[in-house]
């Protein structure tokens, strides 16, 4: 999934691999190329989108899970 417009054009890839029957492993790698005012934000901006990738993950899994 690409993201090209505005001030962070982002890249993000999910990887699902089959790790046993019943059992997947899923990948998540953002990837951005900030610039203008964003770009100054950036270490904040990895900070809130690890932490929101995460919180979204553990969501996720506890549906799949029920």
């Amino acid at each position: 999934m690409t993201t090209i417009e505005g001030q962070f054009p982002m890249e993000t890839t999910y990887i699902w691999e089959e790790i046993t029957e019943g059992q997947t492993k899923m990948q998540l790698i953002n990837a951005g190329n900030p610039s203008g005012f964003m770009a100054i934000l950036q270490p904040f901006m990895k900070m809130a989108m690890r932490s929101a990738n995460s919180r979204d993950l553990k969501k996720l899994k506890s549906i799949l899970e029920s």
